[in-house]
């Protein structure tokens, strides 16, 4: 008897199907989440992983289906019935309230209270965040004053707080470092230890080698695949995921590069303190490297004028020197130069707008006639571009938010081709997006540059850069060493340069 009930999952969801107007997210989907295991839900962006788990945290009702916790039937009515009952959910999204402090959103919705004043929970929440290994995170500092990494930490001891039994982690190490990451899964390792079930979506492959037991394949809505990880090939999986078979994953640059058109004088900022230069040459793909809080996010913003800069300049097609003290995006943007953010929610997107007008929001002059917008002109536009980057989608004129974060992620590429500017930057243009759509959005890169475009690839993703770029620098608290050809460098090379600011020997001799 004792093994019938050890048998039964901890939760479990019978034949969930789910529409949205005409579009049909999911298809009969079951699933089983067992006690002490985590279990890896992959699959292309779209292919319905975060609809299922909307309903599994009650933010969406089924339209039939019915989900059980220990064998007995468990209605999820709303995203509160969810949180009792056990169930949280780490959203790919920041989720919080930046102006309130850790402690504050750690313990939203489930404040305690004593003759009707607020009782102080910081010891719960400072165990979490020691269980994090982030004790240097004050429960009572406010979260807009903490980068995104450490923001996603606080999201994940949020979960733990709420004492959770089954822990939903949707791209969790999406903005972490590699050691945080790290540290996420040490803690990963301790929940499944202590018989908490762990719903892990990533379309990092090696994650999921390292910390997943069993794992789930969703494809255009249904369940096409499961079984162990030990079992498994990540060539399997992505057979899986797409239908296909990749012959190869991150396509060599086969293109020569050409002349400087950018260069980069002694910019320094207040992430930059010793000054960067460098040049970026005609159709080159130049990857930039560096751990959370290197500076690489912040260079990229100050050269596009998002992020003010003490000194320096920068030199276009071997034109004057521009001082980029008080350098504006808009100044930019007519100047050639256009920028990927790599906070698409608050920055990549106008959120409440439609997927047409992200698309051509800024170049709106080419849909405009005489100062008004040409609706059909938009659409037209936007529909060719979705049809091109494969943005699934009822219709281009759904608002953005309605996408998940991967066709999210071509939307902002979209506008980045409709605007057509000559120098990208592009920062962690793959973040979010699935193993099949990154193969698509690497060769999309690779036709930019040979078609004359310049692309800077700010990444904290190795093998990407390794295996697209021409060329490879690395950042260090703020500098940036030489970029070399990227076949010189090694990932342990490159490793050292990010956390030390030295070569190997032997590389400095070369």
């Amino acid at each position: 008897m004792a093994e019938a009930v050890a048998s039964v999952p901890l939760l479990r969801l019978n034949s969930i199907t789910k529409s949205f107007g005409p579009v049909l997210a999911l298809r009969g989907v079951s699933l089983d989440i067992r006690a002490g295991e985590v279990l890896a839900l992959i699959g292309e962006n779209g292919a319905g992983k975060s609809t299922l788990m909307k309903v599994l945290s009650g933010a969406h009702q089924p339209d039939s289906g019915s989900v059980e916790m220990e064998g007995r039937p468990l209605a999820l009515t709303s995203p509160s019935v969810a949180r009792r009952a056990g169930i949280a959910m780490i959203y790919q999204e920041l989720t919080l309230a930046p102006h309130l402090s850790v402690e504050e959103n750690m313990t939203l919705g489930m404040e305690r209270t004593k003759f009707g004043f607020l009782r102080s929970q910081t010891q719960k929440v400072e165990a979490a965040l020691q269980l994090l290994e982030a004790e240097d995170i004050l429960s009572s500092r406010k979260v807009r004053s903490l980068t995104i990494a450490r923001q996603q930490i606080v999201e994940i001891a949020r979960a733990i707080v709420s004492e959770a039994r089954v822990v939903i982690m949707d791209e969790p190490t999406s903005s972490l470092s590699g050691d945080d990451k790290q540290a996420l899964f040490r803690v990963i390792r301790k929940l499944r230890e202590e018989g908490l079930a762990i719903v892990y979506i990533s379309h990092f492959l090696d994650e999921i080698d390292e910390i997943a037991d069993r794992y789930t394949v969703l494809r255009d809505g249904e369940s096409v695949g499961q079984g162990l990880v030990a079992e498994s090939t990540p060539e399997s999986l992505v057979e899986q995921m797409i239908g296909r078979t990749i012959d190869e994953m991150y396509p060599r640059p086969d293109h020569d590069t050409g002349e400087v058109v950018l260069a980069v004088k002694t910019v320094h900022g207040t992430a930059l303190p010793r000054g960067v230069s460098f040049d970026l040459q005609g159709r080159e793909i130049l990857g930039i490297f560096g751990l959370v809080g290197a500076g690489r996010t912040e260079l990229a913003r100050c050269l596009f004028g998002l992020d003010p800069v003490v000194s320096g300049g920068i030199e276009l097609n071997g034109g004057a020197e521009m001082n980029l003290s008080g350098f504006q995006p808009i100044k930019a943007l007519t100047g050639g130069l256009d920028y990927l953010s790599e906070n698409r929610k608050d920055e990549g997107l106008a959120q409440n707008l439609s997927i047409a007008a992200n698309t051509t929001l800024s170049a709106i002059r080419k849909t405009s006639r005489l100062g008004f917008l040409q609706l059909e002109e938009e659409k037209a536009t936007a529909d060719r571009l979705a049809k091109k980057l494969d943005i699934r989608c009822a219709n281009t004129s759904q608002p953005v938010s309605a996408l998940s974060g991967g066709n999210q992620q071509k939307v902002a590429l979209a506008r980045m081709i409709h605007h057509d500017s000559d120098i990208f930057f592009m920062d962690e243009p793959t973040r979010g997006i699935d193993v099949g759509s990154k193969h698509e959005i690497y060769e999309l890169i690779h036709s930019m540059a040979a078609g004359g475009k310049s692309i800077i690839v700010v990444s904290s993703y190795l093998p990407e850069l390794l295996g697209i770029c021409h060329n490879i620098a690395v950042m260090h608290r703020g500098s940036l060493s030489k970029k070399r050809p990227a076949e010189e460098w090694s990932e342990q090379e490159i490793l050292l340069f990010a956390t030390t600011g030295k070569h190997q020997p032997s590389f400095v001799a070369q």
